[in-house]
């Protein structure tokens, strides 16, 4: 049964409340929910309803693509001057005996590595430290570009830049500008958590706020450029904090059209100062994705990590909304095993990948960054791969 079948026939139910069948008719007609539809989904959508309005949604956009790329990542330190309770990640600097901190030089051999390999992107994100000014992100954004034209940064999340602009005294508008003369070509999602004050101030009170998250997004896709956006959910929050949160980027993206790809983070309670939160359930995590999917009706993709949320679950997403599980994983980047991610040593080869993504039934097509498709893996023959190889996947974007 295909998603506009399994649409109509939800809306043939005589039983159905009158409410979920106002839901419905919108994302048949493709219009807008409200925010108050959008809490009343998360209070009442059941997993099933949920998922079939996603999907409808999914198709309709996608079809049964399936997309991931091929990249890695650079994590310049573990070390940060912020305390998110939320964080397995980061360390404060007091205890830097606990952490690494990468030289210009150790970031750009990583980049080196990886030369001859089919890979598309360098991602690179990090704690925030004072040596990392922007002077140090200029160079590094310049020397990658000359070694490497062809690949595309992805870098830095508003925490990072708001820290950065404000220790070098420029503005939001000039710092980007000077970022992207650099050699940056799009942001990645990370440092929006849950964005209203009343949560963000209990998780994450020190970094860079929501309305400045936000404008940093909006400085730069007013030049023109692309970035994605995140939300870390099933914590603290009630359901409508969930809603707030996206509404605040729908409206954003109702006026710059910057944004791409949303990613819902599944909030992990291992080795943190949130450890006695209890964790979501699979059922709750794929509502979560569905009720993305149906209320941001003006982004283009939601996104999944694999890694974090297992393969299986990463499976059963692309049914609820997903339409990209981002990408094949060496073991190389920690922030995954030391969050208490499901697989606490991954790794997936492009094969793996693509049989994973066959196996329900969807297409698996390698993207670049902006999904431009790179490889159409439907009918691809795979030889022999005896020692496959992998790649890194980014981290929160």
């Amino acid at each position: 049964m295909n998603s506009e079948h399994q649409l109509e026939t939800i809306l043939k139910d005589q039983n159905l409340p009158k409410q979920h069948r106002a839901i419905a008719e919108k994302v048949k007609n493709s219009e807008r929910i409200t925010f108050d539809e959008g809490v009343y989904l998360f209070e009442k959508g059941d997993l099933a309803y949920v998922g079939v309005l996603a999907n409808y949604i999914r198709e309709k956009r996608h079809g049964n693509k399936t997309y991931f790329n091929r990249n890695f990542h650079i994590e310049p330190t573990n070390l940060c001057v912020y305390d998110c309770k939320f964080c397995s990640y980061s360390v404060l600097i007091k205890e830097r005996s606990e952490g690494w901190e990468y030289t210009l030089e150790d970031m750009l051999n990583i980049v080196k590595s990886y030369d001859g390999q089919p890979v598309t992107e360098a991602h690179i994100v990090g704690g925030v430290l004072p040596q990392y000014d922007m002077t140090f992100y200029q160079k590094l954004f310049s020397e990658i570009k000359k070694h490497r034209p062809d690949l595309h940064i992805k870098a830095l999340t508003p925490v990072e830049y708001h820290y950065i602009f404000k220790k070098a005294k420029v503005d939001y508008a000039t710092g980007m500008k000077l970022m992207k003369e650099a050699g940056l070509e799009s942001m990645p999602g990370g440092g929006a958590e849950i964005f209203h004050p009343e949560i963000r101030e209990q998780i994450a009170k020190d970094k860079c706020n929501a309305d400045q998250w936000l404008q940093i997004h909006e400085e730069w896709h007013k030049l023109g450029k692309r970035s994605n956006a995140t939300m870390l959910y099933g914590h603290i929050e009630k359901f409508w904090h969930r809603v707030d949160h996206m509404e605040r980027l729908r409206q954003l993206q109702d006026k710059t059209g910057g944004f791409q790809t949303f990613i819902p983070l599944k909030f992990r309670n291992q080795d943190n100062q949130m450890s006695n939160v209890p964790e979501s359930t699979v059922v709750e995590d794929l509502r979560n994705y569905a009720i993305s999917r149906i209320y941001l009706d003006n982004f283009d993709h939601i996104k999944a990590y694999w890694a974090m949320i297992s393969r299986s679950t990463a499976q059963l997403s692309l049914n609820f909304g997903v339409d990209d599980i981002d990408g094949t994983l060496d073991d190389t980047t920690k922030i995954y095993s030391m969050a208490g991610a499901e697989e606490q040593h991954p790794g997936m080869s492009t094969m793996e990948l693509v049989k994973l993504i066959k196996a329900v039934g969807r297409k698996p097509i390698e993207r670049d960054t902006f999904y431009n498709v790179v490889t159409d893996y439907e009918n691809f023959d795979f030889p022999d791969e005896l020692k496959p190889k992998y790649y890194a996947l980014p981290v929160l974007n």
